[in-house]
């Protein structure tokens, strides 16, 4: 039988009516080693609670879907090896055989809708990669944003894809892409993608509008928020263009395919730029929790 399990802290924030916010958990079994998983995921989950909202960090664990996980949890998590890496595709499956598995963009929006939660904070969304014109290899993330009525505030899409395919797979299935503060499409590690977004809001409250608006139309889908890194922390898009060709050439040359592509792209990304991108990821990640809870907090308003 299922059963979605929720936090303490989660169960008395929905019963007070408070703000929620919904996070991944592949950034913790996939993104970065330990202790430095652990840390980051307490750095957002308390930056998200310092904005006004509760955090809910999303994960299967034994085969139990969790929204929110208590402290002993979080870390079990960070430390556990030969975590699954679960979308739609395989969420099911990894519950109904016990397992323990991540959730990415799409498996966490599954989540947090079963949860009762509009909003999302992640650090980029996957999408079309590079040469999918022949491989086909389209993220599910972008069905999932066609579909499930989730905000999910990123700071656009990862840099390695083949972000003019995205917008237009995202266009194509009706989902609305807001550039927060400005007009460019922000390219996760840069604040501009050099292409300009759809729409461009510029309140935590319009954001939150658009949301209720859409779920009194009877619209199906969520909204994607593109929230630019900020510029302190960013590189520049003609300083990370090389560095992503010559990752992406080696992935090529090795036959790197599938869900490896991107664990295999950002780690060589990290070593060509002596660690920069890592504490840039931190630093998008916890930006894009900091305006998620502001955003919530107009929903719960």
């Amino acid at each position: 039988m299922f059963s979605l399990k929720k936090s303490a802290e989660l169960i008395a924030a929905q019963e007070a009516g408070k703000p929620v916010v919904a996070l991944e958990s592949t950034i913790i079994t996939h993104g970065m080693p330990y202790p430095q998983n652990l840390e980051t995921a307490r750095m957002v989950e308390d930056d998200i609670r310092a904005a006004g909202a509760v955090p809910a960090t999303m994960a299967v664990i034994d085969g139990q879907l969790h929204a929110g996980l208590e402290a002993e949890e979080l870390e079990a998590l960070a430390r556990a090896k030969d975590v699954a890496k679960l979308s739609r595709a395989d969420l099911a499956a990894c519950m109904a055989q016990g397992g323990t598995g991540a959730t990415t963009v799409a498996a966490t929006m599954i989540a947090a809708r079963l949860a009762g939660i509009s909003v999302f904070a992640t650090g980029g969304i996957g999408g079309v990669h590079r040469g999918a014109e022949d491989s086909f290899d389209i993220s599910a993330d972008l069905a999932e944003l066609a579909q499930t009525a989730v905000t999910v505030v990123a700071a656009g899409a990862k840099a390695i894809l083949d972000i003019p395919k995205t917008l237009e797979v995202l266009e194509t299935n009706g989902v609305p892409v807001i550039a927060y503060g400005q007009a460019a499409f922000p390219a996760f590690w840069s604040r501009d993608s050099g292409l300009t977004a759809p729409l461009s809001m510029n309140s935590a409250a319009e954001i939150a509008a658009s949301h209720k608006m859409r779920a009194l139309l009877g619209l199906p889908g969520g909204q994607l928020v593109g929230n630019p890194v900020p510029e302190v922390e960013e590189i520049p898009k003609s300083e990370i263009t090389p560095i992503i060709g010559k990752a992406l050439t080696e992935a090529q040359e090795q036959g790197i395919s599938g869900k490896a592509v991107t664990p295999f792209l950002l780690q060589r990304i990290f070593e060509l730029t002596e660690g920069r991108s890592l504490v840039t990821n931190i630093a998008l990640v916890r930006n894009n929790a900091r305006l998620a809870a502001e955003i919530a907090r107009h929903l719960a308003a």
